[in-house]
């Protein structure tokens, strides 16, 4: 019976969704996709990040290339071994064969030798004997092989006195052995009771000749060895420093003498050191001309193309010259390209370049208009102020062309500054508004004195406008409450380095009914000039002082 819901059976095959089933299948792999991204690089992504692409492409192209080397490595090497497993397995026959031989000879001979010291122990006069050890060392004969059997007293019994006179202890040992140096080997055994004892004499020719194997074109050392004593055998002639040998010690059984056999293996040759250096040389040789390529072909050229391109001056032209000559043809097109976006901004550059100048001459002569403006309505209050037919009259054309004058000298400040654009000095502006109000002041202020302590700030236009409109307000409130006003106007810094403060101080300030009637005609003009600086217009009638803060754009 079919399932009523799209599960998985118990054969693992999932069987069919019934049709409106609000089952939905989950998908993982946006979840496993957006915690991957989420997860922060490492230390190590991070510093290879950082590297260059000179040096990102060598560490690329060596980790490529270095397993090709060491494989090639591994192959000399190993042949190396197969060579050196080679020169063992002759070792081990030459190294038997030889110590075979030599302990035969010694054995048979001291055998030889202990059947007489035996018979002559129990007869000295036993000749049969001594003949027979006569007889087998009669063949070594020839060769400076010789033996002596003595008795207690040192009496020679058989034989003859040996060449070489050796201390042995003959006691502790069946046989005793001793090496003479660069000379030959002696051996010496003790009868029973010690009654008797014998030595032989095996000269080093000797025991070369019968150790010597039966492949006479094998190069070999050999040397017997007693301890720390060692009787040299045969030696390899032409024997290098730098030659390697593979050595084989072989005991012979006899008095704790062995058998030292040395031979060739693969000698370090100059072409074995060229094949194990050759793939090291061509990993770095592949490497650093990969880097080398890419450098000169891509690396530097974008670094001379980046250099010029961070050298650019608007209203230049890119030189890349030094990046023409670069065989790159994507770099070269790239530099064309930037050449040709810094020609179209040199041409837009110039274009804005002509238009400011236009513009400069239209404000210019703006501000030429302006200033005549100003200069005719000034002289028609001043016309207007000569024909007026009362003194109220002729005041207050007086007090309108101060204000006319105010304006007059922020606007032909201002455009003074206008080719510099660094603002207005305060202290030319209030000296020359200062000297203007004197002159236009009535013939009943001729007593007025204005006093400027006035630090070189500058500002912008707007506050350069109403600070002068304020400065004069409170000066026509003083005149009017004392035409002989002593006024002193003073702008210092304020709280902050962007802050300044105007004080204007007289004793015609100080609170008095005609201050108070005045402020009903100036004080509105002056609340709304404060508002303008943004700032509150403080006034001390003890002292008689107006101060305000405004901003300021610097010090000349």
């Amino acid at each position: 019976m079919a399932s009523p819901t799209g599960s998985v059976s118990k054969s693992g095959t999932p069987s069919p969704a019934v049709p409106g089933s609000t089952e939905t299948p989950t998908d993982t792999s946006s979840i496993d996709a957006d915690a991957t991204a989420a997860r922060p690089p490492s230390q190590i992504a991070t510093a290879i990040g950082r590297l260059p692409t000179g040096a990102k492409l060598f560490l690329i192209l060596s980790a490529a290339l270095l397993p090709l080397a060491l494989i090639a490595i591994f192959a000399t090497l190993q042949t190396t071994r197969v060579a050196d497993a080679e020169a063992r397995a002759r070792l081990r026959v030459a190294a038997a064969e030889s110590a075979r031989s030599i302990a035969i000879e010694l054995i048979g001979d001291m055998t030889a030798l202990r059947v007489a010291v035996n018979a002559l122990g129990f007869d000295p006069a036993d000749a049969p004997s001594c003949a027979r050890a006569q007889g087998v060392f009669a063949q070594q004969a020839s060769s400076g092989t010789r033996f002596v059997i003595t008795d207690r007293a040192g009496r020679v019994l058989c034989g003859r006195a040996l060449p070489e006179a050796v201390a042995l202890d003959s006691t502790s040992n069946p046989v005793a052995a001793a090496i003479v140096p660069n000379r030959g080997l002696v051996l010496a055994i003790t009868g029973p009771g010690g009654e008797t004892s014998a030595r032989a004499y095996f000269p080093q020719p000797f025991i070369e000749r019968i150790g010597r194997p039966s492949n006479q074109t094998l190069e070999f050392n050999s040397a017997l060895m007693l301890g720390q004593d060692a009787l040299l055998l045969e030696s390899i002639d032409d024997e290098a420093p730098l030659d390697r040998l593979e050595t084989m010690r072989t005991d012979l059984g006899v008095a704790g003498l062995a058998l030292r056999t040395s031979i060739r293996s693969a000698p370090i040759t100059s072409s074995l050191i060229i094949a194990l250096l050759l793939p090291l040389l061509m990993w770095a040789a592949a490497a650093g001309i990969g880097w080398f390529v890419v450098d000169r072909l891509l690396i530097r050229p974008l670094r001379q193309l980046r250099a010029a391109v961070a050298a650019f001056t608007p209203g230049e032209v890119i030189d890349t010259g030094t990046v023409r000559t670069m065989p790159a043809q994507e770099i070269r097109e790239l530099g064309d390209t930037f050449q040709v976006i810094s020609r179209t901004v040199a041409a837009h550059e110039a274009g804005l370049a002509a238009g400011l100048v236009r513009q400069t001459k239209l404000t210019r002569e703006v501000h030429h208009r302006v200033k005549n403006n100003l200069q005719v309505i000034s002289s028609l209050i001043n016309f207007h102020a000569r024909s007026a037919r009362s003194a109220d009259a002729t005041e207050a054309y007086s007090s309108i062309q101060r204000r006319v004058d105010a304006l007059a000298v922020v606007h032909r400040n201002h455009f003074a500054e206008l080719e510099e654009n660094r603002g207005l000095n305060m202290r030319t502006m209030l000296g020359e508004l200062s000297a203007n109000i004197r002159a236009t002041a009535p013939d009943r202020s001729h007593g007025l004195g204005i006093t400027l302590d006035v630090a070189p700030f500058l500002v912008n236009q707007d506050v350069a406008v109403a600070v002068a409109f304020l400065a004069t307000e409170t000066i026509e409130l003083a005149m009017t409450c004392d035409p002989s006003a002593q006024i002193r106007v003073s702008i210092q810094p304020g709280a902050t380095p962007d802050r300044a403060v105007l004080r204007v101080v007289s004793r015609a300030l100080i609170e008095s009914d005609a201050l108070r009637e005045a402020a009903t005609r100036y004080g509105r003009v002056m609340e709304g000039l404060s508002r303008q600086l943004r700032s509150a217009l403080h006034h001390d009638p003890l002292v008689g002082a107006y101060e305000i803060a405004f901003a300021v754009i610097g010090r000349d």
